[in-house]
């Protein structure tokens, strides 16, 4: 498989703090790869850094999407090569019926009739959302924001999607439902950046999961193998044992990856 994302050793600072210290990751095209790591872990500032969100950041390392060098680029020119981000807390127009937010998903095209297909498309994906075309998205639950979110991203035709935290917030049946549509938009060809707490679920659905600790990669490894690790187990998946403070120590003595 192809690299179709991948950045190395970048270092990047969020309001004064160093968040990201030298991380390096390749996401393979056609995979789903899944970053864990707990609050403040540094999960979306690696996103937004990606995204070009943050100014003048990467400080140090270089991002590469296609082979083609991305640091530095404005956003909108990111998201016209085919990466989209649907961001921690949906983050959708509140003010805007669900048709215009999908429309201004879009903003960066001009195929009427591959939009009128993607309308099609998401409303598929999401039949709740075609019920409700012309609600204010302001009155949407949770959930059906995230479904929202979700669709908006898909119809600028990403080929490298960006999920941050997508379960958050939400019930366990909406989690389950979510992270299925998660799995189809995969194996329909768009390949995934998935940000998440949820271990678990996260891993489930992944090829590859890494974790983040202060800024960095302290761990890489098949998603099933992760699963099955203990540290990850106990630390992530809320499995305790009876060697805890062993399992902390020896967590603690693994080399940092990078």
């Amino acid at each position: 498989m192809n690299a179709l994302l991948e950045i190395k050793n970048i270092e990047t600072y969020y309001d004064l703090i160093y968040a990201i210290r030298g991380a390096s990751l390749a996401v393979e095209e056609g995979s789903i790869t899944a970053i864990l790591g707990n609050n403040g872990a540094g999960k979306s500032t690696i996103l937004k850094t990606i995204m070009g969100l943050i100014k003048d950041q990467p400080d140090k390392g270089s991002i590469e999407f296609m082979g083609k060098p991305i640091h530095g680029m404005d956003t909108d020119k990111i998201v016209r090569m085919g990466i989209t981000l649907v961001p921690e807390g949906r983050e959708v127009f509140e003010e805007l019926t669900i048709r215009e937010n999908l429309l201004m998903g879009a903003y960066t095209r001009n195929d009427k009739q591959g939009i009128d297909d993607d309308f099609d498309r998401v409303f598929g994906y999401f039949p709740i959302l075609k019920d409700r075309a012309n609600q204010w998205a302001g009155t949407l639950s949770g959930g059906e924001q995230q479904m929202l979110a979700m669709g908006r991203a898909l119809m600028s035709r990403p080929k490298l999607l960006f999920l941050d935290e997508p379960s958050l917030g939400l019930s366990p049946l909406l989690v389950k439902e979510i992270f299925e549509i998660i799995r189809t938009i995969n194996d329909e060809g768009v390949t995934i950046l998935l940000v998440e707490q949820n271990a678990r679920m996260a891993l489930g659905v992944s090829r590859t999961g890494l974790i983040l600790e202060n800024g960095r990669f302290v761990m890489k490894g098949n998603a099933c193998d992760l699963m099955e690790d203990k540290d990850v187990q106990e630390f992530y998946m809320g499995v305790k044992s009876e060697t805890a403070a062993k399992g902390y120590q020896r967590w603690k003595r693994k080399k940092a990856w990078r």
